[in-house]
């Protein structure tokens, strides 16, 4: 750390713990632009649409495959796109998250174009499938790489910068929550992958719901603990500053002591006297 110039005598401008200094970054709450930990898992929810949201996400699914087996696969395409036109139609009146809707919404007409496409109920999974290699091959990337994508998501989302980096603990956590989500994706497009080649598109669809909620909240729950153990350490690399700080302020004062305040003969103008002959 290095000491910072100050004068003699003064207090520096910058100090963190100086009263009426903001010590928190963009995010609010936190050294360093950390968000509160306990508003990660809230946060994370609301990006992905909240609880809400992962159901929403399930019923243009089961529609699909209901109406594909009691009729054919033209049918089963317009019921799901009417249902996720529908959905999304009353989170806009609810006032929810736009984004969600619209992705969702697009999510399912792309499915249907590609059962539209390959003449079969089962295509419409393939999106997912194929989705879930390509997100867990980024994600493992992204750790190999050593930038782990939860950690650059989490930053670029909430403007905290990535300090992070040459803080091997935190690291370590964003490393291990990717990680997770690499678990996830890879278990999805093995299992679901398996399914689809063995043509049984009633498990599909059961694979598909089934696994969405309790591996990804199990990634959650890793995602959440290592944005909580990054902003621990976030904080106490910030406390460590400041005690730096306090510490060469004092080596400062100590090296050049101020002048001393002694009673000094002054003119009648108000301005000191020169020193005058020494007594004899």
């Amino acid at each position: 750390m290095s000491e910072r110039s100050t004068s003699p005598g003064h207090e520096p401008a910058d100090r963190p713990d100086q009263p009426g200094t903001d010590q928190t970054g963009p995010a609010g709450g936190q050294p360093g632009g950390q968000r509160d930990p306990e508003q990660a898992e809230q946060t994370l929810l609301e990006q992905m649409g909240g609880v809400s949201g992962l159901a929403y996400s399930a019923v243009p699914i089961v529609v699909f495959v209901l109406v594909s087996s009691l009729t054919s696969l033209m049918p089963a395409i317009w019921t799901a796109i009417g249902t996720a036109v529908l959905i999304a139609v009353v989170r806009v009146i609810r006032k929810e998250p736009l984004q969600p809707a619209i992705s969702g919404l697009l999510g399912v007409a792309v499915c249907c174009f590609i059962a539209y496409r390959s003449g079969e109920t089962k295509g419409f999974f393939l999106l997912g499938i194929w989705t879930s290699l390509v997100y867990g091959g980024v994600f493992l990337v992204s750790v190999i790489a050593r930038w782990p994508l939860v950690g650059v998501a989490w930053s670029a989302l909430n403007g905290l910068g990535f300090r992070w980096r040459q803080q091997p603990r935190a690291m370590r956590g964003y490393d291990l929550a990717t990680l997770a989500w690499v678990v996830v994706f890879g278990a999805k497009w093995i299992v679901q992958r398996w399914l689809y080649d063995a043509d049984l598109t009633g498990w599909l669809a059961f694979a598909r719901i089934a696994m969405s909620y309790p591996l990804t909240a199990l990634a959650l729950v890793v995602t959440v603990w290592a944005i909580r153990r990054a902003g621990k350490v976030a904080e106490e690399q910030a406390e460590r500053e400041r005690a730096e700080d306090r510490a060469a302020e004092e080596r400062l004062r100590a090296a050049h002591p101020g002048p001393a305040h002694s009673p000094t003969a002054h003119s009648p103008t108000g301005q000191p006297r020169p020193p005058g002959p020494a007594a004899g």
